[in-house]
């Protein structure tokens, strides 16, 4: 699958392990730090504890999980997914990269892979028991910490998203011998239902709910030229499963009455529909506890982002610590978190997985 693993084994062979980690890769455009710091930032958290003599008596892993960001499979969290028994291998043979690529060609050619992606995807399974925390590190994505002046955040629920697809078409034309009365204007009805998704999200007056038209695109995309077709890809997110569930009802109902109203063609496609989740009390109290002890503030928040926490949670009791980012900025190239934050983030995954550990310390001073 690609995704890969460093082990400290712990005194206990017989427990499950604490597991950290993030992902390395990055949506077009982006920055250094989303992923990055839960990834480099867990190596050097396990490698402080061993400075400080601590003994693991839970065996203490990091990894890097393969394929978060849906940028060339256009499925996020595919390596956490694929761990958690939550993708399919019908689901993986459909999905292919701009250049008419497979996973299993590409994960073949990178030098893992398998015969076939079901072969992929049994040989990745996590069985059970053989993970009983996981935490992850990352940059909030957001600015509420730099504004408040707070640490670390706790993640307390994750939130997950809907996406869908639309695609409208209609007849087109020629832009001054199509008369107005006489058009299905594909690229209007698209207009119509982005308006939609925005309307329909902030119906809800929930701060934890967010819609977002991210892709927009019509054809043939000549200024002299009626649009025929229209696409849009839909995002959206909540920590409350039917409460998103309930704006992508009314969002499939607005396509459904704009196709009919504007004399268009409407097809429908939902790409994933995730549920969210809900961190653990013990490693909240654990980072909360790990924070005090370091000297550093905390606030109790939700991700509005999704992670692969969302899918380990299927597998293990899960959390997750943030750290400011500048501005609140992400997925752009000038993304930014400081040493200092950073460090503060390490130090506290470092202490939170000692804590899940159960293991004894030497010199704890030297953390």
């Amino acid at each position: 699958m690609g995704n890969i693993f460093g082990k400290w084994q712990g005194s206990d062979p017989k427990l499950g392990s604490v597991l950290t980690g993030s992902h390395c890769d990055a949506i077009p455009l982006a920055g250094m730090y989303d992923g990055t710091v839960g990834v480099v930032g867990a190596i050097e958290a396990l490698a402080a504890l061993k400075r400080a003599g601590y003994k693991p008596k839970r065996s203490l892993e990091v990894m890097m999980f393969t394929s978060e960001e849906p940028t060339r499979f256009k499925l996020s969290c595919i390596g956490s997914r694929a761990m958690a028994g939550a993708l399919t291998a019908d689901t993986l043979d459909k999905k292919l990269d701009e250049n008419g690529t497979s996973f299993l060609e590409a994960a073949n050619a990178a030098g893992y892979g398998g015969s076939s992606h079901k072969d992929v995807l049994t040989s990745t399974k996590s069985p059970k028991g053989t993970v009983d925390y996981f935490v992850e590190l990352h940059i909030e994505q957001g600015p509420l910490l730099e504004q408040e002046e707070k640490d670390i955040g706790v993640v307390t629920a994750i939130a997950a998203p809907a996406a869908l697809e639309v695609k409208f078409s209609g007849d087109g034309g020629h832009a001054g011998a199509q008369l107005m009365p006489l058009r299905n204007d594909a690229g209007l009805a698209a207009a119509e239902l982005a308006l939609a998704v925005e309307a329909h999200t902030l119906a809800t007056g929930a701060d934890d709910t967010v819609g977002t038209t991210g892709i927009f695109e019509i054809s043939p995309n000549a200024v002299n030229s009626v649009p025929r077709e229209a696409r849009l890809a839909i995002d959206v997110r909540d920590i409350d499963g039917e409460r998103r569930d309930a704006v992508v009802q009314a969002i499939l109902y607005s396509a459904a009455q704009i196709a009919m109203k504007r004399k268009v063609r409407v097809n429908i496609s939902m790409i994933n529909q995730d549920p969210p989740a809900v961190c653990d009390d013990r490693i909240q109290s654990a980072v909360t506890s790990a924070a005090a002890e370091l000297g550093l503030s905390t606030n109790r928040m939700v991700s509005r982002a999704y992670h692969d926490s969302l899918f380990m949670a299927r597998i293990a009791p899960t959390g997750m610590i943030f750290i400011p980012c500048k501005n609140g900025w992400s997925h752009r190239p000038d993304e930014f978190a400081s040493e200092k934050d950073i460090g503060n983030g390490v130090g506290v995954l470092a202490l939170t997985m000692a804590q899940l550990s159960d293991g004894v310390w030497q010199d704890k001073d030297e953390l």
